[in-house]
């Protein structure tokens, strides 16, 4: 029985593999990947997402059952791919090629969390059905989100603050970079931003700093350094963040309709695991996020 569903892109990532014209072929998308990274933490997850019937849609289906995720499939014309590129420092950049925006559904029994936001939520008209399932969700499950901008996709940047604050109306827990807030607010503190999105309603707004750690901001403000690591490349670094902060709050007790009044009193404790796993994978290639037993014997550089 699922805990937590997640709602957005399942995708292959074709990602550098020798010179410029070898790629290999690598399941991924942000939802997918948070999806995959709660199942390896031992929550359950659902992924509701589109996939093509073709040789990527196999792989990636294949990919999140290894990591005990419940797969609903809405049909798409081709599984979508993502042309990655990493610059000197590891850090990717993307090409995308999509066909899917998703589809209103119900939550799968036993849910207490919808967890969302990327491409799904910002695409063509995908914000619309996601919105409609945010909205039905916090009913009676915590509903997160993550915008996880993509500037090359994105339109007028008025038309995707206006989305994006409406979003975060609709969630409880919302986790976005500074490079996300950098571009919505450019030459803005990325803590005044988040302080004002927690007053759209969320309970739990909290802020990725890169190397810096993260901060959560709740009813009082947490910051945690991160450890220091040395560095493959950061594919997949928010999203293993993400996994590991939701699996701290469901071992809370803080998911779910019951769960919704303690948030803001997230422990450190949650924060502190989702930074490590974080770093951790920041430690291997690709978006490879860690199992319970890989954060209790990562030792940090």
């Amino acid at each position: 029985m699922s805990r937590i569903t997640v709602l957005g892109e399942a995708l292959v990532d074709l990602a550098p593999a020798g010179g410029e014209r070898l790629f290999r072929a690598v399941p991924g998308g942000s939802p997918a990947n948070v999806a995959v990274g709660l199942g390896r933490l031992g929550v359950p997850p659902s992924l509701v997402t589109g996939l093509g019937e073709d040789a990527f849609g196999r792989l990636v289906v294949r990919h999140l059952e290894e990591s005990d995720v419940a797969v609903v499939v809405q049909p798409s014309r081709f599984t979508g791919m993502a042309i990655v590129t990493l610059d000197e420092a590891g850090v990717p950049a993307y090409d995308f090629a999509l066909s899917w925006e998703p589809s209103a559904a119900p939550l799968p029994d036993g849910t207490v969390a919808l967890h969302t936001g990327s491409l799904a939520a910002a695409l063509g008209g995908g914000p619309a059905a996601v919105e409609a399932m945010m909205a039905a969700a916090r009913r009676s499950a915590t509903v997160s989100f993550d915008p996880n901008v993509r500037p090359a996709l994105m339109g007028p940047r008025p038309d995707e603050l206006a989305r994006i604050e409406r979003q975060i109306g609709l969630s409880d827990v919302v986790k976005a970079s500074e490079e996300d807030i950098g571009w919505l607010h450019p030459g803005a503190d990325p803590l005044g931003i988040a302080r004002g999105w927690r007053a759209l309603g969320p309970a739990l707004v909290v802020v990725t700093h890169g190397s810096a750690g993260a901060t959560l901001l709740g009813d009082t403000e947490i910051h945690r350094p991160a450890p220091p690591v040395k560095v493959v490349d950061t594919v997949g670094a928010g999203d293993a963040f993400m996994s590991a902060l939701l699996a701290g709050l469901d071992e809370h007790g803080l998911l779910g309709a019951d769960g919704r009044a303690g948030l803001g009193g997230a422990p450190a404790q949650a924060l502190e695991r989702a930074v490590l796993a974080a770093s951790l994978t920041c430690t291997r290639p690709g978006a490879d996020p860690p199992t319970r037993a890989d954060l209790i014997a990562f030792t940090p550089a």
